[in-house]
């Protein structure tokens, strides 16, 4: 049954009472397992591709990981998110995170084996198309584990912790990785450790009773193909339909567009420009869960002040600034400062999206929403990096993206504002 509503006041629960929740607790501990698991991967991955000395990897070739490794999966995600609003969540969170060890494994041989271009992004194509599946899911069924006045509260939790939880799982593929060697062997090594998190996960997901995730009403047509086939048109519907949702999306997207530019170009310094590899970007990582921790912490408390709007606002006109002012100096100490107010301008932005989704958007299409709002995310990702590859210097010292980027902020900030002119509160 689920949990949404709009009681006229709001009381938080504090983490305490959250986690004596059984169900909410379980929800967490799964969505903790799996995004270590991604962390671990993902950072293991980029030492095998970006940092391996046996390997060479200009703008071009990250662009090119960039697209394959995200778009295909965006082409499904859509239709993809319609199972989640026709299956029971907990079977697919247990099938999914199951699928998902199958491929870190294959993946893992890949990288064994030295393969590169299509066998390598293939298997790792599967593994984080899977890896976004599970967190649609994840994110789809909060809902009904926790009152609905207190989604805000209760999603920066588990979103911020759990991020953090990733930015652990880098970590600890950059320790692994220094202590079972570098090249093709030793990230083999270290990107087969990623299959713990998603077993832990797939175990936790079992341990709910069926349906409790829901979804509570199936509303699509009697056939699965047909319902699957539209899950992209409903859920763009949906998020139509709900203009604090379809504004704070265009928020959302010019951030990650602006954050694909400056990622590429972090990249890029940290390998032909500071020298400082893995390591450098452990740094960067460790910055930007920083900022993750601070958003988590502080997001639902200005929300309550502030309100949604000009939180939002706030957050978009921060990392214009931060991205302009510290970007371009290109230093590694501002960087690092820059990573950790960007990252914490767009995890409020995420947040502010995920109570959106999960507060405005039934439970019979939400699933969809979040599929939708996953694809939206990565096809802006890659897009603003394969553009800004197209023009980069290779040693990633370009002044000119960091001016785009922090005018993407603005442009994004005027969309949001323009779009949320259509709800009759904007709170």
């Amino acid at each position: 049954m689920t949990t949404v509503g709009s009681p006229a006041t709001k009381h938080h629960l504090g983490v305490r009472r959250l986690l004596a929740t059984g169900d909410f607790r379980r929800l967490l501990l799964s969505r903790l397992a799996s995004q270590w698991g991604d962390g671990l991967f993902q950072a293991g991955l980029a030492g095998a591709v970006l940092f391996n000395p046996e390997r060479h990897a200009d703008p071009a070739a990250i662009a090119a990981g960039f697209a394959v490794l995200l778009l295909p999966y965006s082409v499904v995600s859509p239709f993809a998110g319609a199972l989640l609003d026709r299956w029971d969540r907990r079977r697919v969170l247990v099938v999914a995170n199951l699928t998902r060890a199958v491929f870190i494994l294959l993946t893992v041989a890949a990288v064994g084996a030295g393969l590169s271009d299509v066998p390598l992004y293939a298997a790792a194509l599967m593994v984080t198309g899977v890896s976004r599946f599970v967190g649609s899911g994840l994110s789809a069924s909060l809902p009904h584990v926790v009152p609905g006045d207190n989604l805000v509260e209760a999603n920066a939790f588990a979103t911020t912790l759990g991020a953090l939880t990733a930015v652990l799982g880098a970590g600890s593929a950059v320790g692994l990785r220094a202590l079972l060697g570098e090249g093709d062997g030793g990230s083999a090594r270290t990107t087969c450790f990623a299959i713990v998190g998603s077993l832990v996960a797939a175990f936790v997901a079992s341990r709910f009773k069926a349906g409790v995730l829901g979804p509570d009403e199936v509303v699509e047509p009697n056939r699965t193909a047909t319902a699957v086939a539209m899950g992209l048109l409903d859920g763009a519907r949906a998020a139509w339909r709900a203009p604090k949702v379809s504004a704070v999306l265009v928020a959302l997207l010019a951030h990650r567009a602006a954050f694909g530019m400056s990622l590429l170009l972090t990249l890029l310094l940290m390998r032909h420009s500071f020298g400082t590899g893995l390591a450098g970007l452990g740094k960067i990582a460790v910055a930007g869960g920083a900022g993750i921790l601070l958003a988590g912490l502080i997001t639902d408390r200005v929300v309550d002040v502030l309100g949604r709007r000009a939180t939002v606002c706030a957050a978009l006109v921060l990392a214009a600034a931060s991205q302009l002012g510290l970007g371009l100096p290109m230093l590694l100490p501002t960087i690092l400062v820059a990573s950790f107010l960007l990252t914490f301008a767009g995890q409020v932005v995420k947040l502010c999206v995920d109570a959106a989704v999960q507060g405005d958007i039934g439970d019979e299409v939400r699933g969809r929403v979040f599929a939708l709002y996953d694809t939206l995310f990565n096809v802006t990702q890659v897009a603003a990096v394969s553009a800004a590859a197209a023009v980069v210097s290779f040693d990633g010292r370009s002044p000119g993206l960091i001016i785009v980027a922090t005018a993407l902020y603005l442009v994004g900030l005027g969309g949001y504002l323009l779009l949320l002119r259509r709800s009759p509160r904007q709170g």
